[in-house]
């Protein structure tokens, strides 16, 4: 078990930032990545639809011989992470929520906590039930910020059209009782971080769920004994289910490093649509 790779799995090209993390403290690891771009985004979809597809990308993964399995979508962890742990109860199943919450628990002074998210996220709740249950007196305010997923896409990461979107959806969050802690709920948002620090200047700390989530699954692995015991270096084989071309394109801002196409293969998860 302990050189069998890592999955992770993504709506599309966002989770390639828990990735990078993941590679930075484990580099001996091996990694299997799937994003579901034919299918996003998560983040305006259905929690049932959202659980539903994570199954299937698991199963995919799960297929190929993984050993631990990370949900590198704050969408399918508010959503499928349950499911997901019922379904594959001997393995580790980790999302970003969980580590995010507890973090930003840790570095708030005040309990006020602000968490960007997309619209399903925030609609789930999922970041103010696992903040609460670590800080039970919390004040959480919830901001959905989907259009910066569409702006880190494209590669638009800063300027002043950010700084202006950013701008509008935090600005009536600062306004009275201004939290000191806001967690990047979305694994699209560090490409965003310089701007975000802009725009909320240098007293406002900034949780990177996906960062905390890479610490976690390092602790897990390390406790189960199944960290690898090689010392080559990373083995990384990237899957995507739709347009491989613009996966490759829009990911070195997200990975820090280019990808080619050819090395991306395109998946049909259709054979992993009986979930139930």
């Amino acid at each position: 078990m302990k050189n069998q790779p890592i999955g992770v799995f993504d709506s599309g090209v966002g989770g390639l930032t828990v990735l990078r993390t993941l590679i930075e403290r484990l580099p001996y690891e091996s990694y299997i990545y799937l994003g579901d771009t034919a299918r996003l985004p998560y983040g305006t979809k259905t929690g049932e639809t959202v659980t539903r597809y994570a199954l299937q990308a698991s199963a995919a993964l799960v297929d190929r011989g993984i050993k631990a399995l990370v949900i590198a979508c704050n969408t399918a962890s508010a959503y499928a992470l349950p499911a997901l742990r019922q379904r594959y109860p001997g393995m580790p199943v980790i999302g970003v929520i969980e580590a995010g919450a507890e973090e930003a628990c840790q570095v708030s002074r005040s309990g006020r906590i602000a968490v960007m998210s997309t619209d399903s996220t925030a609609r789930s709740g999922a970041y103010p039930a696992a903040i609460l249950k670590v800080r039970p007196r919390a004040q959480i305010v919830s901001i959905a910020c989907s259009l910066l997923v569409a702006l880190a896409e494209e590669g638009w990461t800063e300027g002043s059209i950010v700084g202006q979107v950013l701008e509008k959806y935090l600005s009536p969050a600062f306004a009275r009782d201004p939290p000191d802690t806001v967690v990047l709920g979305c694994t699209h948002f560090p490409v965003l971080k310089r701007e975000i620090e802009t725009v909320l200047g240098p007293d406002i700390a900034l949780v990177d769920s996906g960062s905390t989530a890479a610490a976690f699954v390092e602790q897990t692995l390390r406790k189960a004994g199944e960290l690898a015991n090689g010392k080559t270096q990373t083995d990384i084989r990237f899957l995507a289910t739709d347009g491989s071309d613009r996966f490759a394109r829009v990911a070195q801002a997200f990975l820090g490093s280019s990808i080619r196409a050819l090395a991306i293969e395109t998946i049909d998860l259709s054979p992993f649509s009986r979930v139930d």
